[in-house]
């Protein structure tokens, strides 16, 4: 048996007795299992989701962890965090819908963020906002990255496992990791806005993983009934109000390289993102480039 890489006592761990006073419902129905390392909680949780029948529908399954040792993000991009500075997890749930109708899920899920920060004593002059398709920002650095995978699906119902990394202390030390982590790559470079590291200490120097992990339970236990019933439509005018980058000139990049820029103009009903580029109106699918604020050309 592997020793416990952490102190039992360590301050930051996750208080279950408080977990279940202030998550009540998601406490008391869902799995929760929380460990103190894995390689990543969404691979884990993907073994789970695909050894289940493809009949089944069971209640959402929580795994968190204070340390990855493979988390990932977007295009397999590494995700770094010391233990007690991040919240890492993952929830896996069976959505009766099909796969093609889970379009938006990763914006949807920016806005439950959102929404679990507005349940937290975040400093009233904090500015919480999204980046498209999946990271949140906090006064104009990263807070949050989501990442959404899919077990397996049939024609009414689709297994998908949702990733979720909040950054709540050590912003700093994280922003020299990153930067070392992406020093050959440019498109990475922690000199655009929203590449860079924010934590939520910023707006709530007493952030901790218990109150942040119940808030974003409850948000997700309202959102996920909502997503399967309605799909992207109901979150989009909130998506739309936190867009850090509405009305910016942006930038496409494929591989590091420009291929167009325009202006962010916002996101239609299945979450692809709209921008008005000079070749006319262009609309952008989840995952098939990257975007950042455009910078001036030479």
């Amino acid at each position: 048996m592997n020793p416990t890489p952490f102190a039992p006592d360590a301050p930051w761990r996750i208080d279950l007795t408080r977990l279940a006073t202030l998550a009540e419902r998601p406490a008391r129905d869902w799995t929760i299992d929380i460990v103190d390392e894995t390689g990543s909680t969404n691979a884990d949780l993907m073994a789970q989701l695909r050894a289940l029948p493809r009949n089944s529908t069971p209640a959402p399954c929580v795994r968190v962890a204070y340390s990855q040792t493979a988390g990932r993000g977007r295009r397999g991009r590494a995700w770094l965090a010391e233990p007690g500075n991040a919240l890492l997890m993952s929830v896996g749930c069976v959505l009766k819908r099909p796969v093609e109708g889970l379009s938006g899920l990763s914006l949807a899920i920016g806005t439950v963020v959102l929404d679990a920060l507005s349940r937290l004593p975040l400093t009233p002059s904090a500015r919480p906002a999204l980046k498209w398709p999946n990271d949140v920002l906090l006064d104009d650095g990263k807070l949050a990255g989501i990442l959404i995978e899919t077990a397996w699906n049939t024609p009414g119902a689709t297994a998908v496992v949702i990733g979720i990394g909040t950054n709540l202390h050590g912003a700093e030390q994280l922003a020299t990791q990153v930067e070392d982590a992406n020093r050959s790559s440019a498109a990475a470079s922690s000199s655009t806005p929203g590449a860079a590291p924010a934590a939520l200490a910023r707006a709530w120097p007493d952030a901790n993983l218990t109150e942040t992990l119940a808030a974003l339970l409850n948000a997700l236990d309202t959102a996920l009934p909502r997503f399967e019933a309605e799909g992207f439509r109901p979150f989009r005018q909130r998506w739309l109000d936190a867009h850090a980058w509405a009305g910016r000139e942006v930038a496409l990049l494929d591989q590091g390289l420009e291929v167009t820029r325009g202006i962010a103009s916002g996101v239609d009903e299945s979450g692809q993102l709209l921008i008005d580029a000079p070749e006319g109106p262009r609309t952008v699918t989840t995952g098939e480039l990257t975007l950042r604020l455009a910078r001036e050309r030479p």
